[in-house]
Formats: structure tokens, C-alpha cells, sequence
């Protein structure tokens, strides 16, 4: 096997099979796997992925979640389950044209040095509240954690056997896969690529899910939050002493009548503000610690087509 194309699909009815084709045009001189891995979809998903393997059992290979286990977690199940010398994760929607993967293949082919290709998003339309928000979190990302993200690099990547092995031995249970590629090293080439527009359905990768998604990935791989309750603590010790001496000046050298309780009031306010704050962030931390240590397993397939089939040798 030279090629394993992980797929996660969650309610793609409308794409899957067009995706599919674009495939098998595509990489019709290369002998490759299409894992698809459906993620809880409530839709016709499913149904169509069985139609794809039953119309191309040489090809297609299915791994059906019991539930919506998350992208991240679709994606370890397809490093777990991929055969192929090289291995690539595309998304289902068609916003990434399969073209590409003739491009990375060949660049991995042509040059034993470099370990992955990473596919770079170059027509990001900055006006956009989700890009807008995609630019800060890289920036955030790099300065608060040791790790170096690439700006607009998406998850659309190939790479060698050697970055597979090195994926799948990472067994966090709170994945963050841009975070753990970085991680592990390697010699990364970045290309560029045009995204497409969706062609059917919905993103189920909204905003409200990009804040969570890169909140997370800020748990995973930075401890300095947790630091910031010392910081915070100077600056609110500091902002209390010289809000005491405003007031003392203002009463001893102005004359000013000030009530107490207000000030009272307005300092308990502003450190109780800071408190939860820190707490929150605290909470999230042992939140994680308490789902690494439960020990679950990140995703749990109910249905395998395909993978005690030999396919191609």
C-alpha cells in the first residue's frame, strides 16, 4: 500500500461521493486506501459510505463511531487503522481539492529529506470574523506555548510512516493534533493551496467551536495560564496600594469626603474578579488531568468495513 487517505466525515451526505470520485481520477496511477471515518453523523452519511464500499471494496474502508467522538479523535482512529507507506488527512467537505494530494506525493517522493508536506491556506480573506480569529489564535499560540504553529496551516497534510508511529505513540486523551505535529518534529514542507468553497451542507466547524477547539489546544500544550496567578496577584496588590494612596491624598490633602464602603466594594469586586478568573482556569487544567486519568479511550467503533479485507497488497 503507498497511499492512506484518512477521511473524517460528520453529516456529509452530500459530499462524500463526489469526493470519492475526485479520488480514484485523481490518484487512479497510485495504489492507495480511502479511510473514511464517520463521527456520529445523524444523516445519510453512513448509509452512502456503505454504498461507496460495496461499489469499490478495494478502495474504500469505513469505521463507524458508537457516538460524536470529535474530529481529533477520527483522526487518531485513521493513523491507527492507515497501512500506506505515506498518509494524508483531507477533509470531507471538498474544500480541499484532492488535486493537491498528486502535488504532496510527489514532493515526499522527490525529496527523502523532508519527512510531511503541510498544505498552507493562501486566499484566507482576512476580513472574516473566523480568520480574524484563526490569526490571533496562531499568534496566541506561539507565544504562550513552546511549540511553533505555521500561520493558515490547515490539517490537510502527508506524511511518512516515521510521523504516523510518532502521532499514534503520543496517548494524551485530550488531543490537539496541529499542536502534536508540531510537537513531534520533523522535516516539514509547507505549500500553499486554494480553499474551495463548500459545495453542500454545513461547516460543523463554527465559531463557537473554533474558541473551544483553540482553547483547548492552549490547555494542551501551555502551562503558562496557570501562571498567571502570580502576575495577576502583583498587579492587583499593586492596583490596590495606589488606589489606597489616591484616596489618602484626596482626603488628607483635598479635603474630600470619601465613603468607605464604596472603596471597600470596588477593591473586593476587582479581586474577586481576578479569583475566579484564575479559578476557571485552574478548573480547566484539572479537568483535563481528570480525563487523562479515567484512562478512557478516545473513540469507540461500533461498525469496521474493509479493514480484514486485503485490499491492496
Amino acid at each position: 500500500m503507498k497511499l492512506s487517505i484518512i477521511i473524517p466525515c460528520k453529516n456529509e451526505e452530500g459530499n462524500i461521493e463526489d469526493l470519492f470520485k475526485k479520488l480514484n481520477d485523481t490518484l487512479k496511477n497510485i495504489k492507495y486506501e480511502a479511510i473514511f471515518i464517520d463521527d456520529g453523523s445523524t444523516d445519510k452519511t453512513l448509509e452512502k459510505l456503505h454504498k461507496l464500499y460495496e461499489k469499490d471494496m478495494q478502495h474504500v474502508k469505513v469505521l463507524s463511531f458508537s457516538r460524536n467522538f470529535r474530529k481529533e479523535a477520527a483522526m487518531l482512529a485513521g493513523l491507527e487503522h492507515a497501512t500506506g507507506e505515506y498518509t494524508c488527512f483531507i477533509d470531507a467537505d471538498l474544500q480541499q481539492n484532492p488535486k493537491y494530494l498528486i502535488e504532496m506525493y510527489e514532493f515526499l517522493e522527490n525529496n527523502k529529506n523532508y519527512d510531511e508536506v503541510s498544505m498552507v491556506m493562501k486566499n484566507v480573506n482576512h476580513k472574516g470574523i473566523m480568520n480574524l480569529g484563526k490569526n490571533a489564535f496562531y499568534k496566541l499560540m506561539n507565544s504562550l506555548c513552546d511549540i511553533k504553529l505555521e500561520s493558515a496551516a490547515s490539517d490537510f497534510r502527508m506524511f511518512r510512516n516515521n510521523v504516523k508511529e510518532a502521532m499514534i505513540s503520543l496517548s494524551e486523551k485530550n488531543r490537539f493534533t496541529k499542536g502534536i505535529f508540531s510537537w513531534v518534529g520533523f522535516n516539514v514542507k509547507y505549500l500553499p493551496y486554494e480553499v474551495e468553497p463548500r459545495t453542500s451542507g454545513n461547516s460543523s466547524f463554527g465559531f463557537i467551536a473554533s474558541v473551544k477547539y483553540a482553547f483547548e489546544g492552549i490547555l494542551a500544550f501551555s502551562s503558562k495560564p496557570l501562571k498567571l496567578s502570580t502576575n495577576l496577584g502583583i498587579l492587583s496588590l499593586l492596583a490596590s496600594f495606589i488606589y489606597f494612596i489616591v484616596v489618602l491624598i484626596q482626603v488628607l490633602a483635598l479635603g474630600y469626603k470619601m465613603n468607605a464602603v464604596y472603596a471597600l466594594i470596588i477593591l473586593m469586586l476587582f479581586m474577586f474578579g481576578i479569583q475566579f478568573i484564575l479559578l476557571g482556569v485552574i478548573g480547566a487544567y484539572i479537568s483535563n488531568i481528570n480525563a487523562e486519568v479515567k484512562n478512557r479511550p478516545v473513540y469507540i467503533v461500533k461498525e469496521k468495513l474493509g479493514f480484514s479485507d486485503k485490499g491492496i497488497l
